[in-house]
């Protein structure tokens, strides 16, 4: 995120483990008119006055001690926002569902570098998500069943995340390039509100090597997190948005608040908030 020279923010601090020390030596760089501590392991800096370059010794020191630096305008808080809005693979979950899949027949490699391209925004992502889906005919669909079991886990503090925006009563929409399969059973297993993704299809308990209808791509999924807000009742500025590729871009950039989660360098130069070592649950102190 790019930050006008001599402006007055406030800086938010946070890390993993036993890194109070490491937030108590890098607040002291900032200079600031009053640090508030928002949990053990994050802490606000408030009224900094920046420069370019007192950003970028903060921006080093705190990568250098695996801390996240988001600076804010002002204070956030929980109540101005009415929806979550995630990704769901490298996002929501730490695997990319399709290379996981391919890699039941033996083409991981070869899915998972047109994914990371497509990622990164190199490639489109309909075209890319065809010749994906296309390698994967004749694959028994159990395979799916398996790649969720064995394979599929959540990202760290979504569990954290989610309780924490619905307890204060945000709904969730879970808007994915990936498939049903995963987006339906991850709807009934964490209690999302909504969510929208590709269908495989299958025939004869295989997979045909094509989706179902529309691809999920960076536009329907802007549309989607749209549709939601309208159907709320709802602007999109009440929307926090969450992503880590290209394909997350557009609706990002509707959002009230973006978070790039563990993301390509083209996302996290887009986003309000890059999250590169906290978990998902990294938005909370961000809205204290």
């Amino acid at each position: 995120m790019k930050i006008a020279e001599h402006y007055t923010m406030n800086l938010v601090l946070q890390g993993r483990g036993d890194c109070k020390p490491a937030l108590e030596r890098i607040a002291t760089l900032t200079a600031p008119s009053r640090l508030v501590w928002l949990s053990e392991r994050a802490l606000r800096c408030e009224e900094i006055t920046f420069s370019q370059g007192l950003r970028q010794t903060i921006e080093a020191a705190a990568h250098g001690a695996q801390l996240d630096a988001t600076y804010m305008m002002g204070v956030h808080k929980m109540d101005e926002f009415k929806l979550v809005a995630m990704d769901m693979d490298s996002t929501l979950i730490t695997i990319e569902c399709i290379d996981e899949i391919a890699d039941m027949q033996g083409l991981k490699p070869e899915v998972a570098e047109i994914t990371e391209a497509a990622m990164r925004g190199e490639l489109d992502f309909s075209e890319s998500l065809k010749r994906r889906v296309a390698l994967l005919k004749g694959l028994d669909a159990a395979a799916l069943e398996r790649v969720y079991v064995e394979r599929l886990r959540l990202s760290l503090g979504a569990e954290e995340m989610l309780f924490a925006v619905k307890k204060a009563g945000l709904k969730t929409l879970l808007v994915s390039g990936g498939f049903t399969f995963f987006t339906t059973r991850l709807k009934e297993r964490l209690g999302l509100d909504y969510t929208h993704a590709n269908e495989l299809e299958i025939v004869d308990g295989k997979l045909t090597g094509r989706v179902v209808g529309g691809i999920v791509d960076a536009e329907e999924k802007m549309r989607t997190v749209q549709r939601v807000c309208d159907e709320m009742g709802i602007s999109t500025d009440e929307a926090i948005v969450m992503g880590d590729g290209a394909n997350d871009l557009k609706m990002m950039s509707i959002a009230g608040l973006s978070v790039a989660f563990r993301a390509k360098p083209v996302v996290r130069e887009q986003a309000n908030v890059a999250l590169n070592f906290v978990g998902l649950d990294g938005i909370l102190p961000l809205l204290t």
